[in-house]
Parts: structure tokens; sequence; C-alpha cells
């Protein structure tokens, strides 16, 4: 069975396919699988580890970019002839300090992208031990010193008990003033009310979001959001280039074939 983020594998999906051997992942998160059910049926998961990660972080810089600079909604002001200079005076991304939450492989990328670019990065993750090698020249931080530090905040984290809503209004109400929020991870890590909030309020200064806690965002679920101009949304996308398909398929034939022959 090979399946994407949408499809749910759970347990009776996996009573319809007795003979059952392997869950191809056409990407890395697992959230929409029942491990434990899985696990229980003798059924192997293989993600597609790896795959994306350049697509992430190159997303995730970008939309840093994009939203430190500022200008990048001035397109139709400007067709239209109005020469808004002063209003799209913008942030430079060096010497910025960029905050990870979670230091697995994608936030490991997003890190070398963002020192080439004169950024400060420092990262989060209690389950990377301190003395571990791939922290390499990041600096690690309790969460909320990090969010107190950092001008861009990443979110790199899977959609668990622990970390659901782990962005809520306490830990925004944490973050420096005028920061941005980027999550290309999970929906639900981010509390999307408090969010919006934050954002017309000034606290923060913009977000990118793909993710979302209802997908495909609903006009309903979308309405918080409207008339914010300090906020990017993508379809969950951020991962998906030509390339990082193309990475996705072949990876993820590679781990059915290995599990079913081996």
């Amino acid at each position: 069975l090979l399946v994407r983020n949408r499809t749910q594998v759970r347990g009776a999906l996996l009573d319809a396919a007795p003979r059952l051997k392997v869950v191809g992942r056409l990407g890395v998160g697992l959230d929409n699988i029942d491990m434990d059910a899985c696990k229980a049926r003798g059924i192997r998961v293989c993600p597609a580890t790896g795959a994306n990660d350049v697509s992430v972080a190159e997303y995730v810089v970008t939309a840093a970019l994009v939203l430190l600079r500022g200008a990048w909604g001035a397109s139709a002001s400007v067709a239209a002839g109005a020469w808004p200079r002063m209003a799209l005076v913008g942030r430079e991304i060096a010497g910025k300090c960029l905050g990870l939450v979670g230091y697995g492989a994608i936030a490991r990328e997003t890190a070398q992208r963002a020192a080439a670019l004169g950024m400060t990065v420092v990262a989060s993750d209690p389950y990377l031990a301190a003395d571990d090698a791939r922290w390499g020249g990041t600096r690690r931080l309790a969460l909320a010193d990090l969010l107190k530090d950092a001008d861009v905040v990443s979110l790199h984290v899977p959609l668990t008990g622990e970390t659901r809503h782990l962005i809520d209004a306490t830990a925004i109400a944490g973050m420096k003033k005028g920061a941005i929020l980027i999550n290309a991870a999970r929906g639900g890590v981010v509390d999307e009310e408090a969010l919006a909030s934050a954002l017309k309020t000034g606290q923060l200064g913009g977000a990118a979001l793909d993710v979302f806690e209802t997908e495909p965002l609903t006009a309903q679920a979308g309405a918080k959001f409207a008339g914010l101009d300090n906020i990017l949304l993508t379809p969950h996308i951020a991962g998906v280039t030509v390339e990082s398909n193309v990475r996705v398929s072949q990876v993820t034939a590679d781990n059915v074939l290995k599990a079913l022959n081996g």
C-alpha cells in the first residue's frame, strides 16, 4: 500500500487487507498512519526519509526572506500607479536569529542555508542529546529561551499529544515582538486562533503556514486569516517540488521492494 499524507491508515483499512505486508509512505510524516495497529499486524511502515529535506528547507528560508522583506505583496499597487516605498521598507535576513523547534534532518538542512545567509541559528530538541555531533555549530536552547531570542521561528516537529498546540497563546506571548513564525511541519502544532490574533495585534510580524489543523483548509476554517497582509498560506506543498517528487518516488519504491524481498 502506497499513501500520501491524506490517506488515513487505521485499523479498519488494515483489516480490509489481510495480506498487506508493507505501507510505503510517499513522504515522511506518519501521523496519518496507526503505527501500533501496523505493528500488531506485522506490517512494515516505510517513510521516504530524506527525500524532501531540501525542498522543505528551501521553503522555510524563502518564507523567511519574503516575510522579513515585506514587499512581496506590492505588485498590484505598483502596477496601479502607487509608489509605496516607505511602507514597504523591510528587514534584512543577515544578522537575524533563526530558532528551529526540533533539530532533525530537515531542520539541519535549513540551518545550513540560513547560516550561509548570515543568520545565527539556535535550536531546541529535547530528544537530541547535548553532546550529539549533529548539533554542529548550532546552539542548543530550551524552547522558552529560543522563542524569546529568535527573530524567525521555524517548526520541525511531528504532531503528537505532546506537540499539539505547542505554539499557543502563551508561547506566542513569549516570542520576540515582531518575530516571524513558519510552520511547514504539521498543522496541529500551532493554535491557529492564537496565531491569527497575534498577527492582528502586531505581536508577530508575519507567519507562513503550509500545514493546517483542517486539511484541505475550508473557507470557514480559513476565515480567521481573512484580511491579514502579513501571512503566507500554501496548500501543504513545502516538500513538493519536481525534484523531490522524483526522489520520493524512487526512495519509496526501493523501500517497499527491500521490505518485500527481505
